[in-house]
């Protein structure tokens, strides 16, 4: 009687876990549960149309979703930059990119774009790296060329500035005349007679002819006479004598 029972007991029990059993199995050994895909269309229409605000909320919802595709992520990061890129937001714009990069070093165009967020910012070893890995990754990349280019010019002419920074038009080695060696003694007065210098061979090189020409140099030595002349007399100002005729050469006076 009592195996009788027992084997009763038992069938109810498999009977009971088959049951139960049953739809787990259906649930996680079965047929997949579909997951919806993250729609990344609102976060880069919202980018498109400059509609900060949308975008902000849009492209979040995407980017802070761990469902969020790789492929999508890097979209939204790089929809999300371009527009705080628009909107001077630099710093957030260069950490999106950044973020995007980590996620796919391959993509020229978003080094080129941080590249120039980093000249925003006034840092230019920075933009040069990015431009430069941009024409690695993409050798005709004409954006990333033409920014590699301009910023390499501009260090070049940085470096001749600093290569002439404190010294006048003429050989400080040789000069006799006192103003002339207050000028070699004093940086900023040296970089006056420099930028005279410079601004009058211009000037007089785009002389509309040989009259003007003349009548242009002839103020330029007038100036330089009256200032040895005048130099160490009291109450004459050589750094304003000099600031005066560069705003005159600038053309404050009519040129």
């Amino acid at each position: 009687m009592r195996a009788c029972v027992l084997i009763q007991w038992l069938g109810a029990a498999a009977l009971f876990g088959a049951l139960s059993v049953g739809p787990a199995h259906a649930a996680t050994g079965g047929e997949p549960v579909a997951v919806t895909p993250v729609d990344i269309a609102p976060c880069l229409a919202a980018a498109a149309a400059d509609d900060v605000d949308k975008a902000t909320s849009a492209c979040a919802d995407v980017i802070d979703n761990e469902k969020t595709a790789k492929p999508d992520l890097v979209k939204a990061l790089a929809a999300r930059a371009a527009l705080y890129a628009r909107h001077d937001q630099i710093d957030r714009a260069i950490a999106d990119d950044s973020r995007a990069l980590q996620l796919d070093p391959t993509l020229a165009d978003i080094f080129n774009a941080r590249g120039e967020l980093w000249l925003k910012k006034g840092d230019r070893p920075k933009a040069v790296h990015d431009f430069g890995a941009a024409l690695k990754l993409d050798p005709n990349h004409e954006k990333a060329k033409a920014n590699h280019k301009a910023i390499a010019r501009e260090l070049e002419r940085i470096g001749a500035q600093m290569a002439v920074a404190g010294k006048p038009s003429f050989n400080c080695a040789r000069v006799r005349r006192a103003v002339e060696k207050a000028i070699c003694a004093n940086r900023e007065l040296a970089d006056l007679d420099r930028e005279i210098y410079a601004l009058n061979a211009r000037v007089i090189r785009e002389a509309r002819g040989p009259t003007e020409a003349k009548v242009l140099q002839r103020e330029q030595d007038e100036f330089i006479a009256r200032r040895n002349a005048e130099f160490g007399r009291p109450g004459y100002d050589l750094k304003k004598a000099m600031q005066d005729r560069l705003q005159r050469l600038n053309g404050v006076d009519g040129y």
